[in-house]
């Protein structure tokens, strides 16, 4: 939702009471290093004594008066080492709107030893960073209980999704109850006190059968019922947030609903109190807001439910349990017992229950969940394979290299959930204005009070009550707090389902921003490994024939060219023959006997020094340069017999992906490593605005900052260690799936299916989300900008138009249901390019090449 705020607060205590610390010093090696942090520490003129552990890497401190934390902090740091962050996460249950969320990080950021906190409504966690041995997680929940919420731990062993989810929905049927209950207590009391303004003759029935006294007698009975009975909870909330100072949305409903009973309690049953003509009763209203709130709350409870539904959906992928081979025999067990280097047996139509890697049998498993990619891909022995996987076909075993946190699955659940809990920096608007608005909101309804009090008509007592509850009423924040956190659960929760992770929540604005879009060539644009694509071979030789005999000279090259076209003749089913008198000419080529027969393959130099003709195949030659390929010649028994280009070919579906993210505006970069003629070449195949060529990976950087020098935003696409300086250096890094760990883990974004057309559907969603956002924000804003004046009598004295308190709850809580149901129509978003049309992963995880092209030359 909003920034992260620094906030190390003063470590104090009762004078002549000292206080022992204990901090964890990261970087000791020695003795050496345990005295340089005494010493740093000990120069804190408040620290009475201090004691170093190497083993157990804490200091142990003696504070004699107050003194700041990061006094401590710097001291270690000034001495070369550094006091352990540790991250932490708690569910804040009793969170109701942006102010609630407001005084949670207030109450958690004045922790001594707290680095930032970050509280997000829609997700009712807060995370946040603290200094290990000067905050801990009993003093943040302690904070957390005296700001009047309920922190609760989260539980990360096997079940604790079962447990989460049976709580929340004792929750969800508990504000069933309580709804159904106000409804029911509060229709009778609704249908006699408006019934008789509306309606004459029930009015003048009511007065001829049990009398206006018994009637009022019989609604302060139910209203009484209603507010104390379901609507107890806005009580329980907002008195103790009113009497510490930090009123909230509860303390609103409590002060107008009270203040609404109270009156017509007095004048149901102390009439004489109140100055003539403001004998009113507005049980009706009391007890109608609390059971129109009670609706909202049951409607944002049960659209909050399918915000996370994404979240959901991905833990259930993973099956509960396992067969894994113990003491020889083979064991049911649970999920959470699978140890790595287990192995773990796999029978048809299963979900494979962790990563690892094939030792026996073989499989075609379903990878869709990762890869986007709706063909099986084949496994055999040494094939990698991962958690929540589909096994389609036979049955194989597999040792388990990740599990429980440590699998595909669980990193991916872990990515989503931090991304769905992050504040973008547009929530740092909302922030600052809730802060202060509902004291404000209590102002303007005292205000509005005082107002009609002394200028409103007769009886001017009920108008000035009236208006007041109406104001505080129709003011509650919810939309406002739910504005941001919901549009982003949805939008990361439909990114992670397209096959697009955000890493970091504020990559999320940061994408819609992006001018231009920089690629890396090799793996990303292309396959990222060399293959045969072209075979020409010259008149009276065979395309089979000579490319058995090539193959058959190469193997004995580790080149990667030569592995290319070893590759395309196993995949054309050629023998391979064997070789004699093999020899290599550095710089030039290679040559063998092969059955026979003198075999040289290599570059046009290779070829004019052994006096071979190869004009008969030039234009093949300058026509497969141009196109960014590496041509090569054979001649066989000294005859020119083919050319032969390898090249690491444009992935099929890259064209479609740089033509999609033109139509979005962007412009696209290719920055490589690669030489200039190779990378223009394939800048002229894809229509790519600029290239950068001949780069090294910190010349990548550089290139990075020239294409931003105008203020353009950059994203950076790429997938090998050589990449992660520019992923980190962009705006924002989008790291290909099927990359390096380096890559991945310094990216903002990762695209799991390896495709370049998951930059277009991630750019696609950044705009649409943020779109959302800003169309939540600006009705949750303008309702409150629009209705407030009205709720407080704005439009009376040129129109004699008032605003019921009654209405006024109807209005807040559908304001609160219109801002969840618009983030919600983010689940509906199509993706921009359809990852499942593409040609499928083989099993190396590389798309299938191009066809070899070998036309028979007669």
């Amino acid at each position: 939702m909003a920034h992260a705020t620094s906030a190390i607060r003063n470590l104090s205590q009762n004078a002549g009471d000292p206080v022992t610390l204990s901090l964890t010093v990261e970087g000791m090696t020695c003795a050496s290093c345990v005295s340089h942090v005494e010493k740093a520490i000990a120069a804190i003129p408040s620290v009475e004594n201090v004691s170093v552990n190497l083993a157990t890497e804490r200091a142990n401190v003696t504070l004699a008066g107050p003194t700041e934390p990061e006094a401590l902090v710097q001291a270690v740091r000034g001495a070369g080492y550094a006091v352990r962050e540790v991250d932490g996460e708690l569910i804040v249950k009793g969170m109701t709107c942006a102010s609630c969320v407001g005084h949670v990080e207030k109450a958690i950021l004045g922790v001594p030893g707290i680095v930032r906190a970050n509280v997000n409504l829609a997700t009712e966690r807060a995370s946040f960073r603290y200094l290990d041995g000067l905050a801990s997680l009993e003093a943040i929940e302690s904070a957390i209980r005296e700001a009047g919420y309920e922190p609760k731990r989260i539980e990360t062993h096997a079940g604790s999704e079962d447990r989460e989810r049976a709580a929340n929905e004792r929750e969800f049927a508990s504000l069933r109850l309580a709804l159904i209950v106000a409804v029911l207590l509060a229709l009778p009391v609704f249908v006699l006190e408006m019934g008789s303004h509306l309606v004459p003759s029930f009015h003048h029935l009511i007065h001829s059968t049990i009398g206006r006294q018994a009637s009022w007698v019989i609604q302060f009975v139910l209203t009484t019922a209603v507010l104390f009975g379901p609507g107890l909870r806005f009580f329980r909330k907002g008195i103790p947030a009113i009497l510490r100072g930090t009123p909230d949305m509860n303390s609103l409903v409590t002060v107008g609903t009270g203040a609404a009973w109270a009156y017509s309690v007095v004048a149901t049953f102390a009439p004489s109190l109140l100055p003539a003509g403001t004998v009113n009763v507005y049980f009706e209203a009391a007890a109608v807001i609390v059971a129109l709130i009670l609706l909202g709350r049951f409607l944002e409870a049960k659209a909050k439910g399918r915000t996370s539904e994404a979240i959901k959906r991905l833990v259930r992928l993973q099956p509960r349990t396992a067969r894994v081979v113990r003491d020889g025999e083979t064991v049911e067990v649970p999920i959470a017992d699978v140890l790595a280097g287990d192995t773990v047996v796999v029978r048809p139509g299963e979900k494979i229950p962790v990563d690892g890697e094939v030792t026996e049998g073989n499989s075609y498993v379903d990878e869709s969940m990762i890869t986007g990619e709706p063909v099986p891909v084949e496994k055999r022995e040494g094939a990698s394979v991962v958690g929540g996987t589909i096994n389609k076909s036979g049955s194989f075993s597999f040792r388990a290299t990740g599990v429980g946190s440590e699998t595909m699955l669980s990193q991916i659940i872990r990515m989503v959930e931090q991304a769905q809990g992050a504040k973008l920096p547009i929530q740092a608007m909302v922030d600052k204005v809730t802060a202060w608005f509902v004291p404000a909101v209590m102002f303007v309804a005292a205000l509005t009070f005082v107002i009609w009090l002394i200028f409103g008509p007769d009886p001017a007592l009920s108008f000035a009550l009236v208006n007041a509850v109406a104001v505080l009423i129709i003011a509650c924040p919810c939309a406002m707090g739910l504005a941001t956190p919901t549009s982003i659960m949805v939008g990361t929760g439909r990114a992670a389902e397209l096959g697009v992770l955000f890493r970091k929540g504020e990559a999320l604005q940061a994408l819609r921003s992006v001018e231009i879009v920089a690629l890396d060539k090799t793996g990303t644009l292309t396959i990222g490994r060399p293959v045969l694509t072209d075979l020409e071979t010259a008149l009276g030789f065979d395309s089979d024939e000579v490319l058995s005999l090539v193959a058959a000279v190469e193997a004995h090259s580790e080149h990667p060219i030569a592995e290319a076209i070893l590759t395309a003749a196993k995949e054309r089913g050629l023998q391979i023959p064997p070789t004699d008198n093999f020899e290599a000419s550095p710089g030039f080529g290679i040559k063998a006997d092969v059955g026979g027969r003198t075999v040289h393959v290599g570059a046009d130099r290779y070829m004019a020094k052994l006096g071979i003709d190869f004009g008969p195949l030039g234009v093949d030659a300058w026509r497969l340069g141009s196109e960014g390929k590496t041509p090569l010649y054979a001649a066989v028994d000294g005859h020119l017999a083919a050319i032969i280009a390898v090249a690491d070919p444009i992935r099929e579906t890259t064209p479609a992906a740089i033509d999609a993210l033109h139509s979005l505006g962007l412009k696209v970069a290719m920055i490589t490593g690669d030489n200039r003629a190779t990378a223009e070449a394939v800048a002229r195949q894809l229509g790519i605005d600029e290239v950068v060529a001949e780069v090294l990976p910190e010349g990548k950087v550089e290139a990075l900052k020239s294409l931003r020098k105008d203020g353009r935003a950059a994203a950076f696409v790429g997938d090998g260690i050589n990449d992660a300086p520019a992923l980190a250096e962009a705006d924002v890094g989008i790291a290909i799936g099927t990359g390096t760990d380096v890559a991945i883990e310094t990216a903002d974004v990762v695209l799991m299916s390896g495709d370049l057309r998951g930059v277009v559907n991630a750019i696609a969603l950044s705009r649409a989300t943020i779109r959302n956002i800003k169309e939540n924000l600006f009705w949750a804003f303008a309702y409150n900008a629009a209705l407030i004046p009205v709720a407080a009598g704005v439009l009376y004295p040129a129109t004699g138009v008032l605003l019921s308190p009654v209405f006024a709850a109807g209005a807040m809580a559908l304001s609160s249901v219109f801002v969840l149901s618009n983030a919600l129509r983010l689940k509906r978003f199509k993706s921009v390019m359809d990852l499942t049309s593409g040609p499928a992963l083989s099993a190396t995880g590389a798309r299938p090449h191009m066809p070899v092209h070998a036309p028979l030359k007669v």
